[in-house]
């Protein structure tokens, strides 16, 4: 199965550092690095590593930054003939502050990618139709969103949304025919105005989410793990307990994996256990991409924790 991403294209320009400075104050850094980032693009890039047929619907500028990322997306294998080059316009470029612990901040700018236009995934429609799932973010116009999920519904092809980072605008009732709708706790809050304090909180507003006609509910929790909701539905699958180094990009480890497992016949629960140790496994390393496991070194770690 081939799997669509529709999402957008970023470079991390990464500082590690004892602090986060504060107001009116400088810092020095630790350590520095440039990647290839961006929520989709990490989670075509996990997915194409761990074995998946990946095609990238994108837009970069005609920049060091956007020849970079091309040049990254062909090394891991991606299918690019429609990432759009946009002239004139800067690649988007995300900076992130890590700390000791592994939390991070981060800046977003979004350059390019605010010009992969509702017109531009109709132009690469022949070849989305040979898609078998599409997978979407929000670091894309709204508009262009829901354009794809339309286009999605019309040709009978399940769609996985991963609401993030989140837009306030967002309309539900635009994405409701998502067949999942993969989120963190701080998304369901915003998407329903509903506490997420407690499980009885969460249930409620995973409910309330599902009562809007979205099917399949994966709800990531970090290192507590993942919650799958649907109808009549709720199971939670935990994670591995690891020494966190750098938790950028973990989550995109996870949708990336999950994805990978679920196109390759997997059933939902055992898909969400794998991508949680891969995802655990992922902020074991700096970096985001440069995080993530092959299939080969995936499957030889699996094989010694049965072992």
């Amino acid at each position: 199965m081939k799997i669509g991403f529709i999402s957008a294209t970023i470079v991390d320009l990464v500082s590690y550092v004892d602090r986060a400075p504060n107001y009116d104050e400088a810092t020095t850094a630790k350590d520095f690095h440039i990647a290839c980032g961006g929520k989709g693009a990490n989670q075509a890039v996990a997915a194409k590593r761990l074995g998946a047929d990946v095609m990238l619907v994108s837009a970069a500028g005609e920049d060091f930054f956007g020849v970079a990322a091309l040049e990254n997306f062909q090394r891991n294998g991606i299918d690019t003939r429609r990432i759009f080059k946009i002239p004139h316009v800067s690649t988007g470029v995300v900076m992130i502050i890590v700390e000791p612990s592994g939390q991070y901040r981060s800046i977003f700018y979004h350059g390019a990618n605010d010009f992969l236009s509702p017109e531009k995934i109709l132009q690469a429609a022949d070849d989305l139709k040979s898609c078998g799932l599409l997978v979407m973010q929000l670091e894309l116009p709204l508009e262009t969103v829901y354009v794809a999920a339309d286009f999605a519904r019309k040709n009978n092809i399940p769609v996985l949304l991963n609401p993030s980072p989140m837009n306030e605008n967002l309309e539900l009732e635009k994405v409701c025919p998502c067949e999942f709708f993969v989120l963190n706790e701080i998304e369901l809050k915003t998407l329903t105005g509903l506490p997420v304090g407690s499980l009885e909180n969460i249930r409620a507003a995973a409910g309330k989410l599902l009562t809007r006609g979205l099917k399949n509910i994966i709800l990531t929790l970090g290192s507590r793990g993942s919650i799958w909701f649907a109808e009549g539905v709720e199971e939670f699958v935990p994670t591995l307990e690891v020494d966190a180094v750098d938790s950028t990009g973990a989550g995109d480890a996870f949708t990336g994996c999950f994805i990978q497992s679920f196109a390759q016949g997997k059933k939902i629960p055992e898909a969400m256990r794998l991508a949680s140790k891969y995802a655990a496994l992922s902020v074991t390393r700096k970096g985001t991409q440069d995080s993530y496991l092959t299939a080969g070194e995936f499957k030889n770690f699996c094989d010694l924790k049965v072992s």
